[in-house]
């Protein structure tokens, strides 16, 4: 049996690892949707960068959490996280599911949301769903809800709550280092380039007259040989990226 959860309710969780499955219906004004997770210390932020987990770090470091592909499903899109919640270091005591959307605002997301599954049981049916109502609608990310530790196990509750700063604003909330002037950066246009000036006909270079090419060499050097990376290879940055998918 499946249950519905209200906003504010909890509910016990019995299963070791859990699917949370987000779910919305698309459309030709309707912005994407990207589901994420926070891993929170005891005191409510994140250990490190590594503990965001999101579509451009889609796994944890321990294994124990991971994005899945998205899915078109016959009752809408889905973007799902998996969690391990018996695998959990000690010093993780929330993981907090989030949603941001993608050029666009909640209120223009349709029928938003949240099942969980038994991630050990496939083909099983969900054990819980919470439909989440944006409070304002100028929400451009979300916490959908929390799985916590109570009583030597793990409980979920349902949130809904919102932030209009996007997924930025919710990840700094929480600890994320995030380099601000690259964001502001990568979200400026390009400054226009100054159109080529016609040079008079007077100040054109007389072409130099054409040169003989050497003669070959009679025995020619041998071809230099590499080994590796060329020179110009460098490595991507780490980390959490926010501007440019």
């Amino acid at each position: 049996m499946t249950h519905a959860m209200a906003k504010g309710a909890n509910l016990t969780l019995r299963a070791a690892a859990v699917r949370a499955v987000l779910r919305w219906h698309p459309g030709p004004a309707v912005p994407d949707v990207d589901a994420s997770v926070l891993l929170l210390g005891a005191d409510g932020r994140v250990r490190s960068d590594d503990d965001f987990v999101f579509y451009n770090q889609p796994r944890h470091p321990s294994g124990t959490v991971r994005k899945l592909p998205k899915q078109s499903r016959t009752d809408g899109l889905t973007d799902s996280i998996e969690v391990r919640l018996e695998s959990q270091a000690a010093d993780v005591g929330r993981l907090v599911l989030a949603a941001s959307s993608d050029q666009g605002t909640f209120d223009q997301v349709s029928d938003l949301r949240v099942l969980l599954y038994d991630a050990g049981a496939p083909g099983a049916e969900p054990f819980a769903y919470f439909d989440i109502t944006p409070e304002t609608g100028r929400e451009t990310a979300l916490i959908c809800g929390e799985f916590y530790r109570r009583e030597g196990g793990w409980r979920f509750r349902a949130l809904g709550q919102g932030y209009d700063s996007g997924l930025v604003g919710l990840a700094t909330d929480f600890g994320i280092s995030v380099d601000e002037e690259a964001a502001a950066a990568a979200q400026e246009p390009p400054a226009p380039q100054p159109a080529p000036q016609p040079v008079p006909q007077s100040a054109q270079p007389h072409p130099a007259p054409p040169q003989q090419p050497p003669p070959p060499p009679s025995h020619p050097a041998p071809a230099p040989v590499g080994y590796g990376y060329p020179p110009a290879f460098t490595l991507p940055p780490q980390g959490p990226q926010f501007i440019g998918r």
